[in-house]
């Protein structure tokens, strides 16, 4: 696919992130594939999706473009997407469409920074995508400077500096769609088609991806159980 396919089949349209954790039921390659030619089915213009096995059978499931991601745990339980050229390499090697990685301000759990080792990553895949996964405002500047093909709002509420705050943030996609040149991909908090339509509004914003509200099944029900009023 060249790169500008991607490009012209997400425009205006939903991502769908198809992944689950081992601790979930529905964890598994089998199962991933399944859920995303189901979302393909539904109206999807592509899927995000975790670890090499699941990306391999998702990718014989559907024809849609994939972002691809390995979530790794740092110290302290943190999550970080993609950290380091090992698992870009592996990434590489299953052909996704796009590569996403943190952007964030964290050090890397080898300690390196995003503009440090993105530089080396970017020579050794010139011609890859690559999206960075954003918490603020600052990491989406940095991540154009530093040449990411694609800026995603993914890692807001997912950091210490921006636990908690109200997702969608749809003052940060507004600002983020007015300003940057790089196409924006809003991710994060989308949990309405309400939401969605909002967001594809905003001029600026290329696609959006939507994971726990579609995918989740567990979570999407302790939301519904959370409004169930307590009886004395």
């Amino acid at each position: 696919m060249r790169k500008t396919d991607f490009f012209d089949k997400t425009k205006g349209g939903l991502i769908v992130s198809c992944q689950a954790l081992e601790n979930e039921p529905l964890y598994g390659p089998q199962i991933m594939a399944r859920m995303a030619a189901a979302a393909m089915l539904g109206g999807a213009c592509g899927i995000r999706a975790n670890a090499a096995e699941d990306i391999r059978a998702i990718q014989k499931a559907v024809n849609l473009p994939v972002i691809g991601i390995i979530k790794v745990t740092g110290p302290g339980r943190e999550y970080f997407i993609t950290p380091t050229e090992k698992e870009v390499e592996t990434l590489a090697s299953c052909g996704v469409d796009v590569i996403a990685i943190d952007a964030t301000a964290r050090l890397r759990p080898d300690g390196r920074p995003i503009a440090e080792i993105f530089a080396v990553i970017r020579r050794l895949y010139p011609d890859q995508l690559f999206m960075a996964d954003c918490a603020e405002w600052e990491d989406c500047i940095q991540a154009q400077e530093l040449g990411f093909d694609i800026i995603a709002t993914t890692m807001r509420g997912y950091t210490p500096r921006t636990a908690g705050v109200k997702l969608p943030d749809f003052e940060l996609l507004t600002r983020l769609g007015s300003v940057l040149h790089t196409p924006v991909i809003a991710e994060g908090g989308i949990w309405t088609p309400q939401d969605l339509g909002r967001i594809l509004s905003i001029p600026g914003i290329h696609a959006a991806v939507v994971g726990s509200a579609i995918t989740r099944p567990m979570e999407i029900t302790r939301r519904f159980v959370s409004e169930i009023p307590a009886v004395h």
